[in-house]
């Protein structure tokens, strides 16, 4: 008859050898064995004892390690995502800017769509507190919301001054907002930003990333 084999899970190990310890004890002070034999079995399970709590403790601390990395690295990720967006879309960005930063250099597709030549036009109205409502058409064709041909999307940039006042004529002062792809969106403001007047530039961009010439302003006040 074989011999039973130990567990193999440490946990099952450990109690089992335990159990198995107290018990040959027991059996060897029955039988009148020298205790001492067992002193090197005792030793070894006392070493086990100690050294697999603290390996449960290092595993624990090490998962613990590895999800404050995780949330770190999204963190990171979800603020360098929209920096790389705007950094994308800048004007004044180079391929060369792009290469050092180490982002997408969008290569030019031979025999592709030329990038737009038409300028969206921009129709915001007031959605109820701090929201606008953006729809954006084609000035080539303002009665249809098709975009020109190869364009994926528009992209938003907003900038606020006090009610009165007009548009920024630094580009520097407006910021990407968002990509519209389906003609409209709706945009949602804070209490800071109730009452101020909101300008809006756009253009569009291909799917290869393409970028038309940038929209006249559109301005609308906040309402609060």
């Amino acid at each position: 008859m074989a011999e039973r084999r130990f567990p193999r899970p440490d946990s099952h190990f450990g109690a089992y050898m335990n159990n198995y310890y107290d018990a040959v004890e027991k059996w060897w002070a029955v039988n009148g064995f020298d205790e001492t034999d067992l002193k090197p079995l005792k030793e070894a399970l006392s070493s086990w004892n100690a050294a697999f709590p603290a390996h449960v403790a290092a595993q624990q601390r090490a998962e613990a390690a590895r999800q404050n990395k995780d949330e770190a690295r999204a963190a990171v990720e979800a603020q360098a995502r929209p920096v790389t967006s705007f950094i994308q879309s800048y004007p004044k960005t180079t391929d060369a800017d792009r290469a050092t930063i180490g982002i997408t250099i969008r290569a030019p597709h031979p025999g592709g769509v030329p990038a737009p030549s038409s300028k969206p036009l921009i129709v915001v109205e007031s959605a109820g507190r701090y929201t606008h409502e953006l729809r954006l058409v084609d000035e080539s064709t303002p009665t249809r919301r098709a975009r020109p041909r190869g364009v994926e999307r528009a992209e938003v940039f907003v900038a606020f001054t006090p009610t009165g006042t007009p548009a920024p004529s630094d580009f520097n002062a407006f910021r990407y907002v968002q990509s519209v792809s389906d003609g409209s969106t709706v945009l949602s403001y804070e209490s800071p930003q109730g009452g101020l007047q909101a300008h809006y530039l756009a253009r569009w961009v291909t799917r290869r990333g393409a970028m038309g010439p940038w929209s006249e302003t559109s301005s609308a006040t906040v309402a609060a």
